[in-house]
């Protein structure tokens, strides 16, 4: 049978949400609302490709402690395959408080540091090996190097880093089918100036060349040049915490369904607008049925 799967390290956020200011030194505040939900990251992208009815697998780390056995909980809820890969007495899930105040965040995170070892990533490979469709992640380049060159497609996307380069992620590129970026990703990766330059130069790694443009949609570069698919209309944004996960899952169900790359950016685009119009990764989303009625209207 066939199956999408993603390593990443969980992450439990504690979501203030409605605050009219950030709370300066000595001072408390109150929010409107609260939520402890699932953060980002592997884990949203499988939660979300899961409620499109895509068998999914999460491999992640999670110990004994509350905040582990909270989001072990979460998973079970949400039908995923949850494979875990901790064996230990630390607290491996990051948690986040995430101040939300008008349209931006603020965090405030904790984890204890956890080594990826050999025999980790043995079970990562061992477990990942046979997946149609793989959501890549830094940390884990020995396993998707055995997957290159075999049928498995595997998605490489990155966060913002000041020290976001082309050859700092050299080696996961190369062996990337395709890469995510957003557009301030997109230009600070290839040190360019312009969304046209940014998108040449990562044409010598991918056929297909995708930026995501937030509100604005997503531009697709190929041999047929360069568009911008449209985004979902009428979003109401209200948090973009797990947008770019949500895109993800959306993008990797039309490739497990073997959909072309246009396509796949539609889907895409669907999933990202109705994460954004809820608080949290998880709040907002589209079953099956909706995401392919929504993605037939980006076409006309």
């Amino acid at each position: 049978m066939e199956f999408a799967a993603g390593a990443g390290f969980a992450n439990l956020d504690l979501l203030y949400v409605g605050l009219e200011r950030l709370p300066g030194e000595g001072q408390e505040i109150y929010s409107r609302d609260f939520d402890v939900q699932p953060g980002g990251g592997v884990p949203a992208t499988m939660v979300n490709l899961s409620r499109l009815g895509v068998p999914s697998k999460l491999l992640t780390f999670l110990g004994e402690d509350f905040f582990s056995q909270y989001i072990k909980k979460a998973f079970d809820g949400y039908g995923v395959e949850t494979f875990n890969l901790y064996k230990g007495d630390k607290r491996p899930v990051t948690i986040s408080s995430a101040l939300i105040c008008g349209d931006d965040r603020s965090f405030v995170s904790y984890h204890d540091g956890v080594e990826v070892t050999s025999e980790h990533l043995e079970q990562i490979y061992s477990q990942l090996k046979g997946a149609k469709v793989v959501d890549m992640q830094v940390g884990f380049l020995e396993v998707y190097q055995k997957l290159s060159g075999g049928n498995t497609i595997q998605v490489f996307d990155t966060g913002w880093e000041e020290d976001l380069s082309l050859d700092k992620y050299k080696d996961y590129l190369e062996i990337a089918d395709y890469y995510v970026p957003n557009q301030k990703e997109a230009l600070k990766i290839t040190g360019e100036s312009t969304l046209e330059n940014a998108a040449e130069k990562l044409s010598r790694y991918f056929p297909d060349v995708i930026i995501k443009l937030d509100k604005d949609g997503c531009l697709l570069k190929n041999n047929a040049g360069i568009k911008v698919i449209p985004p979902l209309p009428g979003v109401r944004a209200v948090d973009a915490t797990g947008a770019g996960d949500a895109f993800l899952s959306g993008f990797l169900y039309g490739l497990y369904h073997d959909y072309p790359v246009e396509q796949c950016i539609r889907f895409g685009n669907v999933t990202g607008g109705t994460c954004v119009q809820g608080v949290g990764c998880l709040t907002r989303y589209v079953n099956e049925e909706e995401l392919l009625r929504l993605a037939d209207t980006l076409k006309k």
